[in-house]
């Protein structure tokens, strides 16, 4: 490992080859084969990752010998400790050669943000809590740039020139926050910021290894420097007689000029400003040797830094062909149709894989999206794959739930929030999950499809009571509900609280809605990793959450969410030995078999260089800190680093959310080289990936759906039938079906708005509730009064507000043309007899007695003429042609049934008018429609064809078919979908 005394000692691997094996095989053919002498080494890597994978590849070498590693240091996880045991410096006497090493604490990453949100809050109060809580978090990352580059604050006032927008003068006043106030902060809470931190350890660390060199070999690997600290401290290590520091894929053939010339945005950027730092330049930087390992770069590695030079600059010197075809050997290409099928592909590729032993494969992308549907897609064959990226907190079964549970209370127990969190896996409520669920859909189906019941708790229990709707049972759950909910529920109202109270009752409840029968509610709450996770996000939130002292119930819920945004829950242990899925920053410095880069659209992978909320670009290079651009230049190192991989497919979708994408600039890259060096036809070809997964899902044949025809005992058919239900009857017989012989009643969708229905319910009510007062005679105030019994009805029909705004004015308008309406008929001669009044009509069949039944809207008496059989519409009424064809049967039914003498209470007597009051409540509010028709006729017309549609239906051979005769071909029923109409008819979603 010696080298000239005065040359920083800077070696490298080359991209494609396994970095930490081949790092690993260096050192221990470096150190010999004495057994002690590799825990002499102290190796210095970017994350803990990298340290975890490092030890893996010795294991791999040790061959299954006991063996002593050498000290890993993580530079991300760096602490005091680390920096005294590494240096020797530990003992009685420690000498650190005159320097302190003890750094103050850092704030935590929430506390910080908490502090910055008040400060926020402060400054501008018609901020809401979680934009405050948002600029706090860009507050903080502008902190940790700064101290990243180690810039200080004084630059900052003279910014803004005078011909820049006034804006960013308010933006530069606005970070006064940062430059006045958050010193003396971090005075008070005698800390520091975290990049403040990691720049004093690091420094620490330097200098006592200048003062006091580990006794050991000392080797940095894998690190770029786009820190500066850790530059110096790699500054450090190259200039040690004992040390080396490793880079990963240093670019050799890139020329002089091109090399000179590279900007932020170029995967070399990095390395050649560190090696600038270093004091070296490339030719001085060795290949790192290892036993095993061809240490010369390969036509893999060399054809992705030619296609990556400068634009402008001179073209590297590219492979012969014959070197070109080896490049080219073992990359696959796959442009897919949309992000469904690219995953598709690559879990058959990866299932593939797993058919050779112990060949690997990794995904490496930064699209999580795209992750996340690959173990999905995995799961069909049962192979469990985690994300190495991690999951967030707020997508786990615990964080969640939290957020759920937070969200019910602030909607003030809205049937969205209040069904989601109740249905949420952790929620049991002291009972039987089984039990619970159960009660969760009778609570569903009985109180919260429909219209909304009013808010809250005693909103629930108070529809419950209406109409009787909710049993006993139903009542005792809404008790515990009650119960469950209510010290959470006492601190979310609308006077400002403490964080830290709001949270604490939150945990209290969530815990308390975890707990089944068996276990309680914080050991199924917390439990696993994102339980853990979630415990220390909320035991971190606890700490620091005292900070915000002036937080509402309806802020909390967003507030948490934001707090929480970014929060991740990283597997310890992948749940395959040999399936990966990577991120860039996990992909790092591994290998797989087989290396597939998944995603490979712009503002993908590269992701777009977003710019800073704080300051302009001419703004950002004045003051110091690092272009945009630069994260893309550490991303394209990535994926250069990968592409060189001995078998690489790489992936991506044509149209996302059908737009289309534009391929990422790498691969325009590398095609224009290809193309240009005569290799038009590229990347060798790949199996057919997209076949294979077309024919994962195609049948073997098709079969085309028939109309359903089902044909039931005929001691399972219907023996009564209402005068509405047989309108169905005559139309949709499969309706009849469904409903009385499946039992299958149509669920209304939850949290709807009133509809055209409820309205005419309501104006049933009001004005059957009206004549039922008035029907001896009409009061002089008789508008008044109806009005009244119209404001009752609505209270009671709990109307949301939005909704009664529209409908009021038309019942206004009804009222005042029913009156009318109502005082000329009384002076015409009719009475009126009953209203809302039920009755029956038995009629004989071949199968036996069938039973009609009937509820009229309204039945007045004329002396002279008879019965008057009315109903009122508040949507349009049928045709008088709709009618005698039988379409529309109610009303001569019902007829029918009052000539029989069927109603209750009411005599026998011929009918003379069937008659629809239509009440639209428009221009024309009201307006009677008498039919004309033989009324007589009609009737006997009605039940003849009634009593064939019963002899029918008395065949056990007769099947209820779907619509055979609909009155308008767009007619649609509540059983079409089981029928699957649409199916079998040839008809389109929307009707065509």
């Amino acid at each position: 490992m010696k080298t000239a005394k005065d040359a920083p000692r800077v070696y490298s691997i080359p991209a494609g080859l396994p970095f930490v094996d081949v790092l690993a095989a260096g050192i221990r053919d470096r150190v010999g084969n004495e057994p002690l002498a590799l825990a002499e080494v102290t190796v210095l890597v970017p994350t803990k990752r990298a340290r975890r994978s490092l030890t893996e590849a010795f294991l791999r070498q040790s061959g299954g010998q006991a063996l002593l590693l050498p000290r890993m240091i993580a530079l991300g996880e760096l602490d005091e400790d680390e920096i005294l045991f590494s240096g020797g410096l530990i003992g009685e006497d420690v000498d650190t050669g005159g320097h302190d090493l003890t750094v103050p604490e850092a704030l935590s990453g929430l506390q910080r943000q908490l502090i910055l949100t008040r400060m926020v809050l402060a400054r501008d109060a018609e901020t809401s809590p979680d934009q405050a809580a948002n600029l706090g978090l860009e507050l903080a990352r502008l902190l940790d740039q700064i101290h990243t580059e180690r810039l200080a604050f004084d630059g900052m006032a003279d910014l803004v020139p005078g011909e820049f927008a006034d804006h960013w003068q308010e933006t530069l006043t606005f970070l006064n926050i940062l430059t006045d106030a958050w010193p003396k902060v971090l005075k008070e809470e005698d800390a520091i910021d975290a990049a403040e931190r990691r720049n004093r350890l690091f420094e620490a660390l330097g200098r006592a290894w200048t003062d006091n060199p580990p006794p050991g070999p000392v080797i940095a690997a894998g690190s770029t420097g786009s820190i500066p600290a850790t530059a110096d401290l790699l500054a450090v290590v190259a200039n040690l007689d004992n040390a080396a520091v490793v880079l990963p894929g240093l670019d050799f053939d890139t020329g002089a000029d091109a090399w000179a010339a590279l900007k932020e945005h170029h995967p070399q950027f990095l390395m050649a400003r560190l090696l600038a730092h270093l004091g070296a330049v490339r030719e001085e930087v060795k290949p790192w040797q290892a036993p095993g390992f061809e240490a010369e770069q390969s036509a893999r590695a060399r054809l992705i830094h030619a296609a990556l030079v400068p634009a402008g600059a001179e073209d590297a010197t590219l492979p012969g062909k014959k070197e070109m075809k080896e490049a080219l050997d073992g990359i696959a290409r796959i442009d897919c149709p949309t992000p469904r099928e690219e995953a598709a592909v690559i879990a058959l590729i990866m299932r593939q894989t797993l058919e050779t032993p112990s060949r690997t494969c990794a995904l490496v992308t930064p699209d999580r999206g795209l992750a996340r549907r690959v173990a999905a897609e995995l799961a069909r064959w049962d192979v469990e794959v985690d994300d190495s990226a991690g999951l967030p907190l707020a997508q786990t079964l615990p964080g969640a739930f939290l957020m759920l549970t937070a969200r019910m209370l602030a909607d003030d127990l809205a049937p969205v929030s209040l069904l989601a969190a109740l249905k949420h896996p952790l929620a049991a409520g002291g009972m039987a999950t089984g039990a619970f669920r159960a009660l969760t859909r009778l609570l569903e189906v009985e109180l919260l499809r429909g219209p909304r019941p009013a808010p809250g708790i005693k909103g629930l229990q108070a529809a419950a009571k209406v109409d009787n709707k909710a049993g006993p049972e139903l009542r005792e759950f809404l008790d515990r509900l009650h119960t469950l909910i209510e010290p959470f529920a006492k601190v979310m109202d609308a006077s400002a609280k403490n964080f830290t109270d709001i949270l604490t009752a939150h945990i209290h409840m969530a815990e308390a809605m975890a707990e089944d029968d068996s276990i309680d509610g914080a050991s199924r709450l917390w439990a696993g990793d994102a339980g853990e996770a979630a415990a220390n996000f909320v035991a971190d939130l606890n700490n620091a959450g005292g900070t915000l002292d002036a937080v509402t119930g309806a802020d909390y819920p967003a507030l948490l969410e934001t707090l929480m945004a970014g929060k991740m829950v990283r597997p310890r242990f992948g749940r395959h030995p040999r399936l990966h899925i990577w991120g860039l920053l996990e992909a790092r410095l591994q290998q797989a078999d087989v290396m597939i880069l998944g995603g490979l659209n712009d503002d993908t992978w590269p992701p777009e260089a977003k710019a800073s909320p704080w300051m302009s670009r001419p703004m950002m290079a004045k003051f110091g800190l690092p272009a945009p651009e630069r994260h893309i230049g550490q991303t394209a190192h990535d994926f250069a680093q990968a592409f060189a991989a001995p078998d690489v497919v790489l992936t991506r979708s044509v149209r996302v959310d059908g737009t289309p994408q534009v391929a990422s600039r790498w691969l325009l890259r590398i095609d224009s080289v290809l193309e240009k060096n005569g290799f038009e036809a590229g990347f060798a070809a790949p199996a057919p990936w997209l076949a294979w997964v077309q024919a994962l899902d195609k049948p073997d044949r098709s079969r085309a759906v028939s109309e359903p025809r089902p044909a039931p005992p005929l001691d399972a058919r219907p023996r009564q039938l209402s005068v509405t239900q047989v309108e169905h009857w005559f139309r949709d017989p499969y309706a009849i079906y469904a409903r009385h012989i499946l039992g299958l009643k149509p669920l209304q969708p939850i949290d709807s708005e009133p509809g055209a229905a409820d309205r005419g319910i309501i104006i049933h009510d009001v004005l059957h509730e009206f004549l039922e007062r008035t029907r001896d005679a009409l009061p002089a105030d008789a508008e008044k009064r109806l009005l009244e019994i119209g404001r009752e009805v609505f209270k009671q029909a709990q109307v949301p507000p939005g909704v009664e705004a529209f409908w009021w004015p038309r019942f206004e308008r009804i009222a005042a043309w029913f009156i009318g309406y109502e005082k000329d008929r009384r002076e015409a001669g009719f009475r009126n007899l009953a209203g809302e009044i039920k009755g029956r009509l038995k009629l004989e069949a071949p199968a036996g007695p069938f039973t009609l039944t009937a509820r009229a809207d309204r039945i007045d008496h004329r002396a002279d003429i008879g019965l008057a059989v009315m109903d009122y519409k508040t949507g349009q009424p049928p045709s008088a042609a709709q009618v005698e064809t039988q379409f529309s049967p109610q009303l001569p039914l019902e007829a029918a049934i009052a000539q029989a003498g069927g109603f209750e209470k009411l005599s026998a007597d011929g009918v003379a008018q069937l008659v629809y009051l239509s009440l639209s409540g428009g221009k024309k509010p009201g307006e009677e429609k008498v039919l004309k028709l033989d009324v007589a006729e009609t009737i006997d017309n009605t039940l003849k064809g009634l009593g064939d549609l019963i002899a029918q239906y008395d065949d056990p051979d007769m099947p209820y078919l779907s619509q055979p005769r609909p009155m308008l071909l767009k007619y649609t029923g509540d059983y079409d979908h089981l029928a699957r109409i649409l199916e079998w008819r040839g008809r389109t979603e929307d009707g065509s």
